[in-house]
C-alpha cells in the first residue's frame, strides 16, 4: 500500500478527463507518488536509455493498477473520455506510459473503445517499438479476457510491416495451444533481438 498515491487519488476526478493535458500531467504526478523510494532510480535511468522509453519513473505494478483502477473509475460515465489518453499515452512512451495503457486496454471493451481492442494496440504502435514492453502488454490483455486474434488476423497484421510482423510472433507465443498452422509466419518473421530470437527459437522447437 502506498499510502501518498492512495491520498492523491482518493476521490474519481470525472472533470479532470475533460482536458487530456491536464489528466496527462496528473497521471505522471501519480506515477512519481506511486515510486517507492530513490533506491531504484540508478536502475530505472539506465532502462530509459536503454528501453526505448522517453522515461522511466519506477512506479510499481501494483501502483500502476490503482492509477488505471481509478481512471477507469472517474471515467465511467463516459469511457471513450478515457479511451482518448490511449494514444496521448503512447506518444508519450515513458515505461508507465505503455504499461498503463496495457492496463486500461485489458479492462475496456470494443464498445468501450470504439474499436476492437488489439486493432487499438497494433495502431499505436511506431516505426520501432520495445518488444518486451509489447509482450507484457498482450500478456495483461489476454489476462483481461481477450483471446488473441485468429490466424488470418495475425497473417494480415503481419503483411504490414517488418514490426508487425514481429509483434504477430509474440502475440502467437502466448496460445496455450501452440501456434497451429502459422508456423511459416514465425519462420518467416523478420529477424530481432535477444528477446525475439528466444521466443521464435522455442516456438520452432515446440513444433517439430
Amino acid at each position: 500500500m502506498n499510502g501518498q498515491l492512495d491520498r492523491l487519488l482518493a476521490e474519481p476526478q470525472p472533470k479532470l478527463l475533460r482536458s487530456i493535458r491536464k489528466t496527462m500531467k496528473f497521471i505522471l504526478k501519480a506515477y512519481h507518488t506511486g515510486v517507492p523510494g530513490l533506491m531504484a532510480k540508478p536502475a530505472t535511468d539506465l532502462l530509459a536509455h536503454s528501453g526505448g522509453y522517453s522515461f522511466h519513473v519506477g512506479c510499481p505494478n501494483p501502483e500502476l493498477r490503482t492509477i488505471a483502477s481509478w481512471l477507469l473509475t472517474s471515467g465511467s460515465d463516459d469511457y471513450r473520455r478515457v479511451a482518448r489518453l490511449i494514444p496521448a499515452l503512447w506518444k508519450r512512451h515513458g515505461q508507465e506510459d505503455l504499461a498503463l495503457v496495457g492496463l486500461l486496454l485489458a479492462n475496456m471493451s470494443e464498445i468501450e473503445l470504439g474499436e476492437e481492442p488489439w486493432m487499438v494496440l497494433i495502431h499505436l504502435f511506431n516505426e520501432q517499438e520495445p518488444l518486451g514492453a509489447l509482450l507484457e502488454i498482450a500478456e495483461e490483455m489476454i489476462r483481461g479476457g481477450h483471446s488473441i486474434p485468429s490466424d488470418r488476423w495475425l497473417s494480415d497484421m503481419a503483411g504490414q510491416s517488418q514490426l508487425w510482423h514481429q509483434v504477430a510472433v509474440l502475440f502467437l507465443s502466448l496460445r496455450k495451444d501452440g501456434m497451429g498452422a502459422a508456423r511459416g509466419l514465425v519462420a518467416t518473421a523478420p529477424r530481432g533481438g535477444d528477446l525475439f530470437e528466444r521466443i521464435r527459437t522455442r516456438l520452432l522447437s515446440q513444433e517439430h
